[in-house]
């Protein structure tokens, strides 16, 4: 069909409309950050008056070919077809797939509604590292800018985390990279667990950030820390 030149976008307007909603729909591409830049824009549009609440999050049901033949490409595919994130034998990450969407409020406005409030946002930082090593290389530096700006924005120190829950998905750069950025930003901490939900589900690619989200969110209703 005709419309189907607007893959990208379209099914957030389509969404939108099924839904009857009337705060701006749109569709980004931040490849595994996807699902937390979105939850980061829609912060954007409660914070300045433009919607009371927003849907934000990310489907990945991309195409097997597409995405084995990538990741195989980039020789990032676990060939064991185990995903074990900070495991000594970690080999590479095995895809998943999935949908991961919060509701958002301003806290003001959940409080008055009297809705169930899972967990509050206090503040999101963000990175763009420019020309690096390769596309499967991350920046250390980067990912110390991000943690600290979210912290700088939150109004907390280091030493107030007590969890850390990670994007590491099982391969041995991207993780030891986020090790590295980790132990900068808690030099002096100890005793502060980390996971990644791609040890219990693999890597749900643009939907992971928001699915470790829900993992969070799962571990304060239950007052239980899910095991990797």
């Amino acid at each position: 069909a005709p419309e189907n030149r607007f893959m990208s976008g379209l099914p957030a307007h389509l969404v939108a409309k099924g839904l009857g909603l009337g705060a701006p729909a749109f569709a980004l591409d931040a490849a595994c950050a996807s699902s937390l830049y979105a939850i980061r824009a829609a912060c954007d549009l409660l914070h300045t008056g433009q919607a009371d609440a927003m849907l934000a999050g990310a489907v990945n049901c991309a195409d097997d070919l597409f995405i084995h033949t990538g990741f195989c490409a980039l020789k990032a595919m676990s060939p064991t077809s185990q995903s074990r994130p900070f495991h000594a034998d970690a080999d590479g990450l095995v895809p998943a797939e999935g949908a991961a969407l919060v509701l958002l409020k301003r806290l003001s406005d959940a409080r008055r509604d009297g809705d169930d409030i899972l967990g509050v946002i206090r503040g999101v930082g963000l990175s763009n590292d420019g020309q690096g090593a390769g596309l499967l290389v991350p920046s250390a530096e980067g990912q110390q800018r991000a943690i600290e700006a979210a912290y700088a924005q939150a109004g907390l120190q280091p030493e107030d985390v007590t969890y850390i829950e990670c994007h590491a998905t099982g391969t041995v750069v991207g993780d030891r990279t986020e090790l590295q950025s980790m132990g900068a930003v808690f030099a002096d901490q100890t005793g502060v667990p980390i996971g990644s939900l791609k040890s219990n589900t693999g890597h749900l690619i643009t939907a992971a950030g928001t699915a470790g989200l829900l993992k969070v969110l799962s571990a304060f209703e239950h007052d239980t820390l899910p095991p990797s």
